[in-house]
């Protein structure tokens, strides 16, 4: 991910999550914060999806992953985790979690397809709509 991307970026954003993280949160991702990693796929030019992670010690936490409404159903959701999963390894990753709405089921069907499991959950977690989040980890990565 490249600041010229943050328009697209911010675009997906705001289509998918209903709080969503703004231009300068990502721009900060991207010029400050030394452990974050961010992708995107591409498609014709266009960012159609992307995904964060930061990496700290031999641990990766995936921050967000997003997938343009008008592409959703290709499977480029997992092939972002894949993205994200390898990108870590080469950092030093050893195993990786992340949270996820507890209604999200797609999105949990996904990460159990490849291979996380749910270790806890953080009751409340999304200040939106106080749903909760599971706690999901693969380990090792």
């Amino acid at each position: 991910m490249y600041l010229t991307d943050l328009d697209r970026i911010v675009e997906i954003e705001a289509r998918s999550f209903p709080t969503a993280w703004s231009r300068n949160a990502f721009q900060s991702e991207l010029i400050e914060n030394t452990f974050a990693t961010y992708l995107v796929l591409d498609f014709h030019g266009t960012v159609v999806a992307y995904g964060g992670m930061w990496i700290i010690l031999d641990e990766a936490h995936v921050t967000n992953v997003a997938v343009h409404p008008d592409f959703r159903g290709h499977h480029l959701g997992e092939a972002m985790m894949i993205g994200l999963m390898g990108r870590g390894k080469q950092l030093g990753a050893c195993r990786i979690t992340l949270e996820v709405r507890r209604g999200n089921a797609v999105a949990i069907n996904l990460y159990q397809k490849l291979g996380f499991v749910q270790l806890g959950v953080r009751r409340g977690y999304y200040t939106d709509t106080r749903e909760d989040a599971l706690i999901m980890w693969k380990d090792p990565l």
